[in-house]
């Protein structure tokens, strides 16, 4: 890990040193979580997932959505009846 010394601007602004923006790949526009505690501050820098990740992601929530219900019993002919009792419409 690295250890390098910034000092944050009258805007609130703190620079990365550029040693650590090319280890991380960082680059202008990339964005970060900010986490804060006490004397502490810490970055995580996010990505955006692609679509493909997202399309992979909503495939995995689905099947997993289809084995419950499987295991529940409910047909995909049930879940409209179902929403509109949650709902509490007739």
């Amino acid at each position: 890990m690295e250890i390098e010394i910034t000092r944050m601007s009258s805007k609130g602004q703190v620079v990365i040193p550029q040693d650590i923006r090319e280890s991380m790949k960082a680059k202008e526009g990339t964005l970060f979580a900010v986490f804060g505690t006490d004397d502490t501050i810490l970055l995580k820098r996010m990505e955006i997932p692609s679509k493909e990740k997202l399309i992979e992601s909503f495939n995995k929530i689905g099947a997993e959505g289809r084995k419950r219900m499987e295991k529940m019993g409910i047909k995909e002919s049930d879940v409209p009846k179902l929403i509109h009792k949650m709902r509490g419409v007739k």
